[in-house]
């Protein structure tokens, strides 16, 4: 029990943190979602609702772990945690919401964007010059599904009847299920497709629009190609540490090491060290790469403009566009080191009718008992 209470809190404090940081490693001219100038990035109004998103994001963890605790003491389940966890988070995105809207409001009742002549700028080298894919980082991912299959080969004449179900970055001993070819390859499938995934993610964004600011044309562009350059490798190390967890937990599934709490960690540890270079890189990046230090000539560029981005095209505190007149399908959103569709553009709805037929397809066929769909937990 004191474990599962160690592990409530750690996840709440994490979660916490988590929160926190979003609007810190923010870009200055995108506070909570919404774009303002560089004039307006430590305008009161938006120090305010700094302030307090962190107190009331504190205040929401101290309630988590209040209420949470006495629930796990009482039912004694993990799950008490998922859920304290999920009610968290979500708490939390309606505060950083709440902040977008106070932020929003006091930018049109104080009239910033009249401040400064809007513009965009468009660096053509994009184009004519594209960021490559850094294959080098690829090794990696691509070698671990490899040594994965080998060791499965291997080790597949020996298997018993039976395997441990597969959770993923697990296994479940006391859940049994046939020896089948797949069932057995399962973490090298699971592997094959997280790095097709990847490479094909590291491919789209290469080429998706620039996200420049006219008051910065050279310094943004300039940034925001070292910036791309670290995105596309550290995806593709992604993609490598998630196959290392997944190679942790085939080895337990073929029974070349014992399942234990230690190995169990042991499979997670990829995704820790996953996770903190994710947040060094916004540390000391930060999204479009706003972080990274001007060159000579850089320090005190200004072009006299504010960039062209109209917060009415933006949902959600900055992760949803819509805008049809609008030429990109795929856009830098405002939060983090993420992308996001234009759901204005017709192909944006079409991939999203597609995703839908695919999974509704496959649902009527388990349904009819066409295909056999495994009836697992999650892949985490």
């Amino acid at each position: 029990m004191t474990l599962l209470i160690a592990a409530d809190l750690a996840s709440i404090a994490l979660v916490t943190c988590l929160m926190l940081a979003l609007p810190v490693l923010a870009r200055p001219t995108m506070p909570f979602g919404v774009r303002v100038t560089t004039d307006r990035a430590g305008d009161p109004a938006v120090v305010a609702q700094r302030r307090v998103f962190a107190r009331l994001t504190v205040m929401m963890a101290a309630v988590a772990a209040t209420l949470s605790v006495p629930v796990l003491l009482a039912a004694g389940h993990p799950a008490v945690i998922g859920t304290a966890v999920t009610a968290l988070a979500a708490a939390d995105l309606l505060l950083y919401h709440r902040a977008h809207r106070k932020v929003r409001a006091a930018k049109d009742v104080g009239g910033w964007t009249a401040e400064r002549r809007q513009g965009v700028t468009v660096d053509t080298t994009f184009r004519t010059d594209p960021i490559r894919v850094p294959w080098a980082w690829s090794l990696a991912a691509l070698a671990v599904p490899l040594v994965t299959a080998g060791i499965g080969w291997s080790r597949y004449g020996e298997l018993p009847a039976t395997l441990p179900l597969f959770l993923g970055y697990g296994i479940a001993p006391a859940q049994r299920e046939p020896a089948t070819l797949f069932n057995a390859f399962e973490p090298v499938v699971y592997q094959t497709a997280i790095t097709l995934l990847v490479l094909a993610l590291v491919v789209i964004l290469l080429r998706a629009r620039p996200d420049l600011d006219a008051a910065r044309p050279k310094g943004s562009a300039r940034r925001y190609r070292v910036y791309l350059r670290g995105i596309a490798a550290l995806s593709l190390l992604s993609a490598a540490c998630l196959n290392l967890g997944l190679l942790v937990s085939a080895l337990q599934l073929w029974a070349i090491i014992t399942p234990t709490s230690l190995w169990q960690a042991a499979a997670y540890l990829p995704l820790a060290v996953l996770l903190g270079a994710w947040l060094v890189w916004e540390a000391k990046v930060g999204a479009a790469g706003h972080r990274l230090p001007a060159l000579p000539g850089e320090e005190k560029e200004d072009s006299g403009l504010a960039q062209r981005d109209d917060d009415r095209h933006w949902f959600l505190a900055g992760t949803v566009y819509v805008n049809r007149r609008d030429p990109a399908l795929l856009l830098h959103a405002r939060i983090g080191s993420s992308w996001t569709l234009n759901l204005g553009h017709p192909i944006a709805w079409l991939l999203i009718a597609v995703l839908v037929v695919a999974l509704a397809s496959l649902g009527l066929s388990a349904l009819f008992g066409v295909i056999d769909l495994p009836q697992k937990q999650s892949l985490f």
